[in-house]
């Protein structure tokens, strides 16, 4: 089975799809270090003006074209928590 997955190169473009979190559905690209795309991505975000720290995690890896697409899921145990609507506020 492992003969199926994509190798990249460092210093390579690939692209990021999130799955859940404040930023599912979006995507960006990244380049590849020296042991290929990231198994794990922390990012910061900016929800409601309150910085939160998300944790996606690789799920899938595939080939498009000629371009590597990595989606990763967002893993909300060890993310920071976000807050509920109903405590912004906003209901």
């Amino acid at each position: 089975m492992t003969e199926n997955i994509p190798v990249i190169a460092r210093g390579d473009e690939y692209v990021v799809l999130y799955k859940g979190g404040a930023f599912d559905g979006q995507s960006e690209r990244r380049v590849a270090s020296a042991d290929g795309w990231d198994k794990e991505i922390t990012t910061l975000a900016s929800v409601d003006g309150i910085e939160t720290m998300l944790v996606y995690n690789a799920e899938t890896v595939r080939v498009v074209g000629d371009q590597v697409q990595v989606v990763y899921v967002w893993d909300a145990a060890d993310s920071d928590e976000l807050e509920a609507l109903e405590d912004r506020g906003e209901l």
